[in-house]
């Protein structure tokens, strides 16, 4: 007799710090978004990044807006990791990343050009056990990820069309999912996309599971805050505008530390300036993301946030985002269409 799965609930609703129970955790936190910012929070969680290094980055549709800017992942790699590669997989919808030769060229039109991409799922499939899950044993992911000793999650924090919120998470468990075996399972059941809410944000999380402990000790957490359209950098050109105010640049060693943090700066900021987040990710019961996780022994919902800006003082969230006017303010490297190209 088959077993009966049924997802979990709660994925629309907010859980303040005051009323999480648990061990914490640190996360570091900088409101320097430049490529001075993230050499500087890499500093602090870069131990753990030795041998062969793959950082997971979203490096975005062809002209994408809102992705991490090229010149800021160019110093990073270039003083920090010479010799790491930027890792990928192709998508399971049909964009401009949907093959290996279209990505190939979304990337170079992007300007992913100074360092090594390997989208890992090219040649090859290959699975990674999760203990625990409930929807998987194992997860399909590109086979070129065992190659790698070590992993850097560098996130482009923002909205997902259905997963409500877009960090690290999200980016581990869909980003190194391949493009055909992988992504289906974590979003199809007899339709393409017909898995959601509660459930989708449980197979994310398992599938991030499934990488994050093949890496065990070897990986660590970087949220850049910048840029937070509601929409994934799936959507490319057609994500929807940016209103949310920038924050700044999250860190940790521990994933569900840094995804919460992310989430509380945005439910702190001042003059309900995260409005259109929060709807987003309650909208499409994101939150079981950050539940689940916990569940799943993934990491401390709990944290202590380290302010690297004012001689590490431990602060909230609120502190954090003080002062932060409810407008979204483009900086420079909004200047230009296909920036990433242009720009550096």
């Amino acid at each position: 007799m088959k077993k009966m799965i049924a997802p979990g609930t709660g994925g629309d609703k907010y859980v303040p710090v005051e009323k999480r129970e648990g061990e914490a955790s640190v996360v570091y936190f900088t409101r320097d978004l430049s490529p001075e910012g993230l050499k500087k929070i890499y500093d602090r969680v870069s131990e753990k990044i030795t041998g062969k290094t793959a950082i997971k980055l979203h490096t975005g549709e062809a002209e994408g807006p809102n992705i991490i800017p090229r010149p800021w992942v160019k110093e990073l790699i270039q003083e920090k990791l010479p010799e790491a590669a930027i890792v990928e997989t192709n998508t399971y919808y049909e964009g401009s990343r949907y093959t290996t030769e279209a990505h190939r060229k979304t990337l170079e039109i992007n300007g992913w050009t100074f360092c090594p991409v390997d989208i890992v799922d090219e040649e090859a499939v290959t699975t990674f056990p999760v203990k625990g899950g409930k929807w998987f044993d194992e997860i399909h992911v590109g086979k070129n990820l065992e190659k790698y000793e070590s992993m850097l999650t560098l996130t482009h924090f923002k909205g997902h069309m259905m997963g409500g919120f877009g960090g690290s998470n999200k980016n581990i468990g869909i980003g190194c999912a391949d493009g055909r075996i992988g992504k289906k399972e974590i979003h199809t059941a007899s339709k393409m996309f017909d898995i959601d809410k509660e459930e989708l944000m449980e197979r994310i999380s398992e599938s991030t599971k499934g990488t994050i402990d093949h890496f065990a000790d070897h990986i660590s957490y970087i949220n850049v805050m910048r840029n937070m359209s509601v929409s994934c950098d799936c959507e490319g050109c057609e994500a929807e505008p940016v209103v949310t105010p920038d924050i700044g640049i999250v860190a940790s060693f521990d994933i569900l530390a840094a995804d919460n943090a992310c989430v509380d700066l945005i439910y702190s900021l001042p003059g309900n300036g995260g409005k259109h987040m929060i709807e987003r990710m309650e909208s499409r019961h994101g939150l079981r993301q950050l539940s689940y996780m916990k569940e799943l022994g993934m990491g401390n919902d709990r944290y202590v946030l380290i302010d690297l800006d004012h001689g590490d003082k431990e602060i909230n969230a609120a502190e954090a985002v003080a002062g932060i006017e409810p407008v979204w303010v483009p900086d420079k490297y909004n200047t230009f269409p296909g920036r990433n190209k242009l720009n550096g």
